[in-house]
């Protein structure tokens, strides 16, 4: 029987939190290797661990998975969480790369200057509402089902629900233009998994702090 998967990353969300989510909301059990120091990054490498010199990566059925859009596919399709078919899974991925790129900007303000970062917020805010948002609530409202494809729970419907949630960390009122999506939320929040991973105690980061911007800096070399 195979193990757990083991997930190695800092102690802290990044690109690691959507394969956290995502496992998550799979029911799969899953085990992390926190990197603490360069050493700790620098052993990974020096075993030959990671193919591009970089986290996240994955133990996992015999592989060490490397690039978080692989990873995240191969979990999505072990768990039929990637569609039926393949114009449902290309619905999936252009649904995954517009959450993704929201996503990138809000993982990036933690490590924004403080002049810079009245500005950023003001920039997520704006492409939050306008952007990306206006698509979630257009195709939700469109076909009018409980998920984004297929009408079958997916990797995108997780993505999407994680984007909202770090959203709303920093900008409160975020969804209050899109009731689709408020609906969205608190439907997909209540999926017993993911409403498991939503509740204190679970392996669910926090939004990164000054601290944890000073160690990855520090790991990293940034």
């Amino acid at each position: 029987m195979a193990g757990k998967p083991k997930l190695h990353y800092t102690c802290g969300r990044g690109k690691m939190e959507s394969i956290r989510w995502l496992l998550a909301a799979a029911g799969v059990e899953f085990e992390e290797q926190f990197i603490e120091t360069k050493e700790d990054l620098e052993k990974l490498r020096n075993d030959g661990f990671l193919l591009f010199q970089q986290v996240p990566m994955v133990e996992m059925d015999g592989m060490k998975l490397v690039q978080t859009r692989a990873i995240l596919n191969y979990i999505a399709a072990k768990y039929n969480l990637y569609g039926k078919d393949l114009k449902e899974r290309a619905q999936i991925d252009m649904y995954v790369e517009g959450t993704t790129d929201l996503m990138g900007m809000i993982m990036m303000f933690p490590f924004q200057p403080a002049e810079g970062k009245e500005k950023q917020l003001a920039l997520i805010k704006e492409r939050a509402t306008t952007r990306y948002f206006p698509v979630y609530e257009k195709v939700l409202k469109g076909h009018g089902q409980d998920y984004l494809v297929g009408n079958n729970f997916s990797l995108a419907d997780v993505h999407l629900l994680e984007a909202i949630l770090m959203v709303e960390e920093l900008i409160p009122d975020g969804l209050s233009q899109f009731p689709v999506l408020q609906g969205f939320k608190a439907r997909i929040s209540n999926i017993p998994t993911i409403k498991k991973f939503l509740q204190p105690g679970s392996q669910r980061k926090w939004p990164t702090d000054e601290k944890l911007v000073a160690q990855v800096k520090q790991i990293f070399n940034i």
